[in-house]
């Protein structure tokens, strides 16, 4: 049997809950969606959160704590090129975003509301940090 091995982009993407349980969502500006902070992981990002760290700041301003991966998923987007994506939980005490180039705005949201916004990936994790934050 011949193995096709998996040749993909990688994304980390945090879901960063405030001190109420709220999650943040950022509006692309290349498309209007939501989505999580984060990005692509760089080649010379040896460590995985300092990488997300580096994500998030970037985009939101925000100082987070990145916590354990609760997601992943690998698929195929449209031009057939490889796609693997990590959900990491991630906790900040700051809500005072400001959003980079890359965004035209962000919402603070409760995560039933958040899921109804994100592509299903994003969804499940963020439920997957809320359903573990229910049992601290």
């Amino acid at each position: 049997m011949t193995e096709r091995h998996l040749h993909a982009t990688v994304s980390i993407r945090g879901v960063l809950r405030a001190p109420d349980g709220d999650v943040l969502l950022l509006r692309r500006a290349s498309n209007g969606g939501w989505e999580l902070p984060g990005g692509r992981l760089n080649a010379d990002d040896d460590d995985v959160p300092a990488g997300l760290h580096r994500e998030i700041s970037e985009e939101t301003g925000l100082d987070a704590t990145i916590y354990e991966p609760v997601h992943a998923v690998s698929w195929r987007n449209e031009a057939d090129e490889g796609r693997f994506a990590v959900y990491y939980h991630c906790r900040v005490t700051d809500r005072a975003v400001s959003v980079s180039a890359e965004h035209t705005a962000h919402d603070w949201l409760p995560v039933g509301e958040a899921t109804d916004r994100l592509s299903d990936p994003q969804a499940t994790a963020a439920e997957r940090v809320a359903d573990a934050a229910s049992g601290d």
